[in-house]
């Protein structure tokens, strides 16, 4: 028997489309996205230029704070390729094969989303520092790595290694071996088949994962501050340079280095919506043809 109209209507209308319910959870949102997103970004810009743009300036080009950005750049060229090719070697392990320990491989590759960046900076003292486990063989060979420039390469790497393969695993997950396989049935090496096959499937993924492990890279405090040291103009990494602005009551200072950072953060979804919407349009592209 078939419902009255009207009691259809009733059934499909969605929870919570009722005007009140839109509104109140509109200026929910807007109000909760104003005090704890906007405000504090505000402040950060406004106190950065609260002493005029000369000022703002100034303390831009403060040697310290172009060290801090510099040494902040580099970490980010270093770290952001390796975790591209780590994220592509784990997605392409942990979705074209079966092998044991591939649900374990998983979890350890998602495994510094669950550990604080400081306990994971202790770590590496215990690992690679003086009295750790390798520090008197480092010592042997005069190689230094904790509290220089190593150790914020390898902490960072830490911090921001699941980034590139979270975005790959699922998508490739969904993807299958089906075109893979065909591409090596017709004769292609696997070097071919990744870089002519997967590659371009992926490729829109790959770009995501860089640009947040990117911001994550220059953002990363905890990890870096235990194996660094934290020495001035030597290990400061930006984040770690408006800590010490702040100690030096150097306000306007550490609000100028900050909003480098923002507008870091800024950048970083600005780019991402942008790179979306052409995947997006890429990927409708390919299905027209098909």
């Amino acid at each position: 028997m078939r419902a009255p109209p009207s009691q259809s209507k009733k059934m499909l209308t969605p929870v919570g489309a009722g005007r009140a319910t839109r509104r109140i959870l509109l200026g929910v949102v807007l109000v909760l996205t104003g005090f704890f997103l906007a405000a504090p970004l505000i402040l950060i810009f406004t106190s950065a230029f609260s002493q005029g743009i000369g000022v703002f300036f100034k303390n831009l080009t403060d040697p310290a704070i172009a060290y801090a950005i510099w040494l902040t750049l580099l970490t980010a060229l270093v770290v952001v390729p390796v975790n591209i090719l780590f994220g592509l070697a784990a997605a392409w392990t942990v979705t074209k094969f079966e092998f044991p320990g591939r649900t374990l491989l998983i979890a350890l590759i998602e495994l510094p989303y669950s550990i604080s960046p400081i306990v994971a900076g202790v770590a590496y003292l215990f690992v690679y520092g003086t009295q750790g486990l390798f520090g008197p063989l480092l010592e042997q060979f005069d190689i230094k790595i904790m509290f220089a420039l190593p150790a914020i390469f390898l902490a960072s790497m830490f911090v921001t290694a699941p980034f590139v393969a979270r975005e790959l695993i699922p998508l490739m997950q969904v993807q299958g071996t089906d075109e893979e396989e065909a591409a090596v049935t017709l004769g292609a090496s696997g070097f071919a088949t990744f870089v002519r096959v997967t590659l371009p499937n992926v490729k829109w993924a790959v770009v995501y994962g860089a640009i947040l492990c990117n911001a994550r890279v220059m953002g990363e405090f905890g990890a870096v501050s235990v194996v660094s040291g934290n020495i001035r103009g030597v290990t400061t990494t930006l984040p770690l340079q408006i800590e010490l602005l702040f100690h030096d009551y150097n306000i306007v200072g550490a609000f100028t280095a900050s909003m480098v950072l923002a507008a870091v953060a800024l950048l970083t979804i600005v780019l991402k919506v942008v790179l979306e919407r052409f995947g997006e349009a890429d990927l409708a592209s390919v299905n027209r043809l098909h």
